[in-house]
């Protein structure tokens, strides 16, 4: 027995020790400082599996054998050929070189979208971006899965999306200062455990406790009454998905009617007051936007949403709007809504009032947040400006030349020859899965960087095989972390696998700009250089003495200076005029002069209620009776990774991914506890397990994402439950261009058959797939 070495280390889901012991890892321990670890931690251990990992770069034979003339069709179907390192990066470079020569740089898609690891040092996604724009640049993309109508619609309005980005006000103030809290979506510990860049401390519980200890009065509208702790003990308003806009209208609304809204503040600080407050009378559509009307739309007691009213007029009231709402069809207006009803009422700017967005959406969202230099390696400056955003990949690989909005300007998607994709997995968090399926046909050459054999990479062309957080090297911390991680090499790399520094240091070298990629450092001197950038910050800007590298990396971390007890906009409340804001007016818009000027039918001049593509007040949905699916995110992993790892397996039943729902709905459906169902719409069909909950409102299903897309032997049945093969691939709107994942209907059935295991199917697949 050897002695156990204990290394720091964190990923997104938070920090901790790993017990290491003659090479293998014996334990994990969390941070110390961390009142509420994630239980995920002790999954890490999974990455070493080596039944899930690429071990040596591979290349699809019928690539291979015929490059960019091969039957792009056969991508997932044909057999890998393992080659050597030189061989590899070799092909990747002349790939490069050619699509750059041939058809331009626009042409080479870099898709990676950052999730694999926490380190900012190997941060897939930078060094990736970093290489390409080296040599000509890369299509990129730009906001998030998570969250991009939000943003978009903020930037607008605020002049900047901090307010769901972690800046509105903090979470220590609101738990100080809140009579009344309204939480639009979750606040939830099972999204709050993960994070960007890892993150040292969960503290939403703490803020919830102090929030429940000062008697606090928290109301839940959410379809899921376990979007919030159940300790917490609050109002539960089971809405119709997709409504909450109508609710906050009707809010505002009634608060005009009655003569209750702080005219001082829209008169001082907001404009286009009179667009949004007509709309509200109904003076231009004949519609009353009051109680009754939106009684009818979300399902919800009209004497209550009155009620509500009177008290987020009367008392200290703070609007939680989770990043979830902006996940659907016109997913700009909850957002936009949200920020018309915090202005009538005049919480703005005030401590404990006001509106924020995505609480608890991420672990830092809401906590004191850090004000210097995060760590970070340089991309470079964007060599081209092409782009596209990002939930629109699929659009973009079908539709080459087609034109798309964006922000209010027109833009064009280009003609891509060529994917690198390097720490993701679209196949996992893209809607409409099998419509991804027939674009991912079209690039003449498909690059994957990856440590596991995901649905991705056994539909690439050419895959390298980087190693995992654990297998080197790097640091974590993000602009919402008081701390930075030192991130040590727990183990050696698996098999063949390489850094995504080594790899890209490889790359570059082969494309001639390897000292300009480098710079002349290593590993370890590249994570000292980013770390000193930081503590550097931190004094000369915060006076905040950070220990010097050597003290750092033997302790495991350093606090950052973060600004606690945040009230947002509270200088601009004061005086709009010396403080404006960024937008059209320099005031918060709730009219919006560009908005009228474009017309767009889908993104209003002013926020309002439009009826989602697909919800359950569509005539086809009643006359069919069909369900809505929430595809949230998952309590025992992120995203899709470590989907195999005992946490993750914890929260399955019978190997699949649960489907919660209604004992009502399971009767009329004919659905037992426990029994595989099938969910189905015109875009896919998948398999789950069924579990009955009272906890769901009905006619809604609740299917989490990230299961490993694991088609059925003989048909395109996934058998794992991975809700994005059911998926609406449409844009929140012309403007905002955000993802729709959240606006979907689907039947549900009791599964006739017998159901093939998804893990052994995954593991037949993947064996005939590296069969030598």
């Amino acid at each position: 027995m050897g002695q156990v070495r204990r290394v720091p280390h964190c990923s997104h889901w938070g920090a901790y020790t790993i017990l290491v012991e003659d090479g293998a890892i014996v334990g994990i321990e969390p941070f110390a400082r961390d009142p509420a670890p994630s239980p995920i931690i002790q999954s890490v251990r999974n990455w070493i599996d080596p039944s899930r990992r690429v071990a040596r770069p591979m290349v699809r034979a019928g690539w291979l054998r015929s490059g960019i003339r091969s039957d792009r069709a056969a991508r997932g179907r044909d057999r890998f050929v393992a080659v050597d390192w030189d061989t590899a990066l070799g092909l990747v470079a002349d790939e490069i070189r050619r699509v750059s020569a041939t058809n331009g740089n626009a042409a080479i898609f870099a898709g990676s979208y950052g999730w694999t690891s926490c380190g900012r040092f190997h941060h897939a996604s930078s060094l990736l971006k970093r290489t390409l724009n080296l040599v000509g640049g890369y299509t990129g993309h730009v906001d998030t899965y998570s969250i991009a109508a939000g943003p978009v619609i903020l930037r607008h309005t605020l002049g900047s999306d901090d307010a769901c980005g972690g800046r509105a006000n903090t979470l220590d103030d609101v738990a100080e200062h809140a009579d009344t809290l309204v939480v639009f979506g979750a606040m939830s510990p099972r999204t709050a455990q993960n994070e960007a860049g890892g993150i040292g401390r969960h503290a939403l519980e703490t803020y919830l406790r102090r929030m429940v200890a000062r008697g606090v009065r928290v109301v839940l509208v959410s379809p899921l009454k376990d979007d919030l702790p159940d300790w917490v003990a609050a109002e539960w308003w089971p809405i119709r998905p997709n409504t909450d806009t109508a609710l906050m209208i009707a809010l505002a609304g009634e608060t005009v009617k009655a003569g209750r809204q702080d005219r001082d503040f829209l008169a001082r600080c907001c404009s286009g007051v009179d667009r949004f407050t007509d709309y509200l009378a109904g003076r231009t559509d004949g519609v009353v936007k009051d109680a009754a009307w939106a009684a009818a739309i979300t399902g919800l007691n009209a004497d209550a949403i009155r009620d509500l009213a009177l008290r987020l007029a009367t008392t200290r009231s703070m609007l939680s709007v989770s990043w979830s709402l902006q996940r659907a069809h016109h997913g700009e207006q909850p957002f936009w809504a949200a920020l018309g009803l915090a202005a009538v009422n005049g919480q703005i700017g005030l401590p404990g009032g006001g509106v924020g967005y995505g609480y608890g959406s991420l672990g830092g969202v809401g906590a004191p947040f850090a004000v210097a230099k995060s760590p970070a390696i340089s991309q470079f400056d964007k060599a081209i400006d092409s782009f596209i955003p990002v939930a629109r990949i699929t659009d973009l690989l079908l539709k080459p030349g087609a034109r798309f909005d964006y922000q209010g300007k027109t833009h064009t998607y280009p003609d891509i020859r060529m994917v690198y994709w390097a720490g993701g997995n679209p196949f996992h968090h893209q809607q409409d899965i099998n419509r991804l399926a027939e674009g991912w046909t079209r690039p003449e050459t498909i690059v994957v960087q990856e440590p596991m054999w995901t649905a991705t990479a056994q539909r690439a062309d050419i895959v390298l095989p980087a190693s995992t957080s654990i297998e080197r090297n790097d640091l974590a911390g993000n602009r919402r972390s008081d701390v930075i991680v030192a991130m040590h090499k727990a183990i050696e790399p698996l098999a063949e696998a390489r850094s995504d520094f080594d790899i890209f240091n490889g790359l570059a070298e082969r494309l001639g700009v390897g000292r300009a990629f480098n710079e002349g450092r290593g590993e370890m001197e590249w994570i000292r250089y980013i770390y000193d950038l930081s503590r550097a910050d931190a004094a000369s800007r915060f006076n905040h003495d950070m220990p010097d590298f050597e003290t750092f990396w033997r302790q495991g971390y350093a606090e950052v200076p973060t600004r606690p007890n945040n009230v947002y906009l509270a200088e601009f409340r004061d005086d709009p005029d010396a403080c404006p804001l960024a937008t059209e007016s320099g005031r918060i818009v709730l009219g919006s002069e560009m908005l009228a000027r474009l017309n767009y039918d889908d993104c209003r001049s002013h926020p309002a209620w439009l009826p989602p593509a697909e919800w359950l007040g569509a005539p086809a949905a009643v006359r069919e009776r069909m369900m809505h699916l929430i595809s949230h995110q998952p309590a025992g992993r992120l995203h899709s990774q470590l989907e195999a790892a005992p946490e993750s397996q914890r929260h399955k039943r019978n190997g699949r991914e649960q489907a919660r729902m209604h004992p009502t709905d399971a009767h009329r459906l004919g659905i037992s506890d426990g029994q595989t169902v099938r969910l189905w719409n015109e875009r896919g069909e998948c398999l789950a397990t069924a579990t009955l909950t009272e906890a769901v409102r009905e006619s809604v299903v609740v299917l989490p994402t990230g299961a490993w897309l694991t088609p059925a032997s003989n048909s395109a049945l996934d058998l794992a439950g991975n809700p994005n093969v059911l998926t609406l691939d449409v844009p929140t709107s012309q403007f905002g261009q955000g993802c729709s994942a959240h606006t979907c209907l689907v039947h549900v059935e009791p599964f006739i058959g017998v159901a093939e295991n998804p893990i052994e199917r995954y593991q037949a697949r993947i064996a005939s797939l590296i069969a030598e």
